[in-house]
């Protein structure tokens, strides 16, 4: 018997149209359900992204309705007001809060026993309150969390040492945002330790590290700067989440869940590496960090804590 795979995409702004581009040129579902207030963006973007399957494959695109989603075993959240030039991700928690009241209500009527990945942001708060407000299993619920700066922290890595973004092996833990902790102490490439050792004949260099890690911190802002968002690389990071969970794949992934006790953290949603699969996010992986990196990751569980402590459920 064929599996078939049916993904639904609540809200077809910059991030969610990437992600749908990238879940169907990779052709991860049979069936795409665009669901936007907007319903004639959504019928836009449906047919536009159809009239490429002669490239692509045979992908049914959509738009829809919460009710259209009961088959769905992913749906992708990514509504929400947009972040703003100067605006910190943070800063947003306010004025998405809401939105998300109404979202989690009818998916919970619709698909409860769908994985809901949220990559709105702040997206490690929108995690917890999607968690709270949510009857499913907060397994089932994954945040993006620090796939997309993982990602910029190996790219530019792999650009620093002239090699193979992916041979580096290296993550970026806490916070979605400023408060976001480079794990150098584990950072490998090719099993090779970055810290004090010389790989492709480049010496580790403090300095010029702490420079490279403050572009991957700054690297939201910088592109906003610029084209007024962000949108291709984390709609890569989306399909790839998506990927793990359709396939069962068991990938360790930084993804945002909250967290009940490691690294002595409890109750708040930031990035670890955790196992992610068909049935959400499984168990977590728990590196040794060093001094600065513990005091780092648990400053940014107390910033993500006093913003949610302002938040009525």
């Amino acid at each position: 018997m064929i599996q078939t795979h049916t993904i639904g995409i609540v809200g077809t702004g910059q991030v969610g149209m990437a992600a749908g581009y990238a879940v169907f040129l990779l052709g991860l579902a049979n069936e795409i359900i665009l669901i936007d207030k907007n319903r004639q963006r959504a019928e836009g973007e449906a047919m536009d992204l159809m009239h490429g399957q002669a490239f692509a494959g045979r992908v049914t695109v959509r738009a829809g309705d919460y009710g259209d989603l009961a088959a769905a075993q992913v749906v992708i959240v990514t509504a929400g007001v947009a972040q703003q030039p100067g605006e910190s991700r943070l800063d947003l928690l306010n004025r998405n809060a809401a939105v998300f009241r109404e979202i989690v209500g009818q998916l919970d009527r619709h698909c409860p026993k769908a994985v809901l990945i949220i990559a709105s942001n702040p997206v490690d708060v929108l995690t917890y309150v999607t968690q709270a407000l949510s009857n499913r299993s907060a397994k089932l619920v994954i945040g993006t969390g620090t796939m997309l700066d993982t990602a910029r922290f190996r790219a530019l890595l792999g650009q620093h040492y002239d090699v193979d973004p992916r041979s580096v092996h290296a993550y970026i833990f806490g916070e979605h945002g400023d408060s976001e902790v480079p794990v150098w102490s584990s950072a490998t490439i090719g099993g090779v330790p970055l810290v004090d050792h010389t790989i492709a004949g480049k010496p580790f260099d403090r300095e010029a590290m702490a420079r490279l890690f403050g572009n991957v911190r700054d690297a939201a802002q910088e592109i906003i700067s610029r084209k007024g968002y962000t949108n291709t690389a984390i709609g890569t990071a989306i399909a790839r989440l998506v990927r793990a969970v359709l396939e069962d794949q068991r990938s360790v992934l930084p993804v945002s869940r909250r967290l009940d006790g490691q690294y002595g953290i409890d109750d708040v949603c930031l990035s670890i590496p955790t196992i992610v699969g068909r049935h959400g996010a499984a168990d977590t992986l728990l590196p040794k960090l060093d001094d600065v990196e513990s005091a780092g990751l648990r400053r940014s569980a107390k910033i993500l804590r006093e913003r949610l402590d302002g938040i009525s459920l």
